[in-house]
């Protein structure tokens, strides 16, 4: 698990442009997960294109600081969903 903001940064540039699965804390013992594509990376927040069949919004995006405190867990999935890498 990484353990700085400039580490999760660095495994999420790396993976820039493949499938992922989330997985949200929503509040209240709310849950969310959405599939979609890791689409850009900034200095403190990172770009989700969801899939538009599953969901109405078009892209959502989350902190570093999101996945570092568990509020957000992040599948990387290969080209056969497969999962490939955990960031969580």
């Amino acid at each position: 698990m990484p353990k700085t903001l400039a580490d999760i940064k660095k495994s999420l540039d790396a993976h820039l442009g493949k499938r992922l699965h989330l997985k949200a804390n929503g509040g209240r013992k709310k849950t969310i997960e959405r599939s979609g594509t890791l689409s850009e990376t900034y200095r403190a927040v990172f770009v989700v294109e969801l899939d538009q069949d599953e969901n109405a919004f078009e892209r959502v995006s989350y902190s570093y600081a999101d996945i570092l405190t568990e509020a957000v867990e992040i599948t990387i999935l290969e080209d056969d969903n497969q999962e490939a890498f955990l960031v969580k």
